[in-house]
């Protein structure tokens, strides 16, 4: 076997790896979102939907739930610098620290009374915030977990260059993995919320482990492939 045979089947093999662990952590979001949506009427991942939703707030008057909205956007954007962070800097397996605090989060929400609700509703949302951390990058490529505006743009844009002749595929097929996930997951979220009530989150924080203990049998130099590089700037450069 050749040296660019050997390479070109690595490649596969880490694509294939990576977007199996895509479309599962986006399963895990979609139920996540459709539970998080139905049990407190905002989205927990939908962060271009909670801006408008506190927008109309505001105008309405109705400055309480507005500053639960954009009280819900910081926390999430506080859970993806957390995600970076733990997986930079906590251990060398990544998804495996990342997914597993995402499951404690998941876990403790699940077990807060009523009374806690909003308490309830921004640990479900720092926990998606955190998520995004899994899967940075598949090949160089970027990958939304919950950000499916942008993969179903990023998709469309690609079926516009093969219309004009572009032929490669690779960059634009692979995001309606993310997409396809979040939407089976939703489906799933929505009908165990239907039957088990608040109860759905400690569903979706098993599954979490799950996934969480299948990547640590991946190859650690894997979990560093998922994310973007760190650059350092040189003191030089200063």
């Amino acid at each position: 076997m050749t040296r660019q045979r050997r390479r070109h089947i690595i490649r596969k093999r880490r694509t294939t790896t990576g977007l199996a662990l895509v479309a599962a952590v986006s399963f895990i979001a979609g139920m996540t979102d459709a539970i998080g949506l139905i049990l407190s009427g905002d989205f927990v991942s939908f962060m271009s939907g909670n801006t408008t939703r506190a927008a109309i707030s505001v105008a309405d008057g109705d400055y309480t739930h507005a500053l639960t909205l954009f009280g819900a956007i910081w926390v999430f954007i506080l859970g993806n610098a957390l995600g970076i962070v733990l997986a930079h800097r906590v251990s060398a397996r990544r998804a495996f620290v990342v997914l597993s605090t995402v499951a404690i989060l998941l876990a403790g929400a699940s077990v807060l009374p009523a009374d806690y609700l909003r308490v309830q509703f921004y640990l479900v949302v720092l926990s998606m915030g955190l998520i995004n951390a899994t899967v940075e990058q598949i090949e160089g490529l970027p990958i939304g977990l919950t950000y499916i505006t942008g993969a179903l743009s990023r998709f469309g844009r690609g079926i516009g260059r093969w219309m004009i002749g572009d032929r490669n595929p690779r960059g634009w097929l692979i995001q309606t993995v993310p997409w396809t996930g979040m939407a089976a997951g939703a489906v799933t979220g929505a009908f165990i919320t239907h039957s088990m009530g608040k109860d759905a989150l400690s569903i979706v924080a098993m599954l979490t482990i799950v996934v969480a203990l299948a990547t640590r049998a991946l190859p650690r130099p894997l979990h560093l492939h998922f994310q973007q590089p760190i650059v350092h700037r040189r003191r030089d450069a200063l």
